[in-house]
């Protein structure tokens, strides 16, 4: 499956993104989807995970509250909306896809986008 994130950007905190990840190649729903991100110097830190329904859905602690992922499988999507950004939420986003739930260890996904910037601005 090949995966392509957009919707990143430089936004003021406080402030709002809806980020994309448009999948092709495959049978959508059979992929479970989840993103990444990755700010400078740090590792690879796993955000949040959905099953290929939708229907199951899974944070890390520091994601709960203001991140939520969903995914539209008419249109091959997966998204992550970010409410009330602050700067330390500056990193490249990836999605992520596998046939089996998305691990949080990134060593063990199988398919990655190329990422998407986003930058905010106190």
């Amino acid at each position: 499956v090949q995966l392509q994130a957009s919707g990143g950007g430089l936004v003021q905190a406080g402030g709002s993104l809806r980020l994309s990840c448009q999948a092709s190649g495959r049978t959508f729903s059979n992929y479970n989807m989840g993103w990444f991100r990755q700010a400078p110097g740090k590792e690879r830190e796993f955000v949040s995970g959905i099953s290929g329904s939708g229907g199951n859905t899974y944070y890390a602690d520091s994601a709960k509250g203001r991140f939520t992922i969903s995914r539209d499988n008419t249109k091959n999507t997966v998204y992550l909306q970010i409410n009330s950004l602050k700067p330390e939420d500056t990193a490249v986003y990836y999605c992520a896809a596998d046939r089996e739930r998305v691990s949080r260890i990134a060593s063990r996904v199988n398919y990655w986008g190329q990422g998407t910037l986003v930058t905010v601005s106190s």
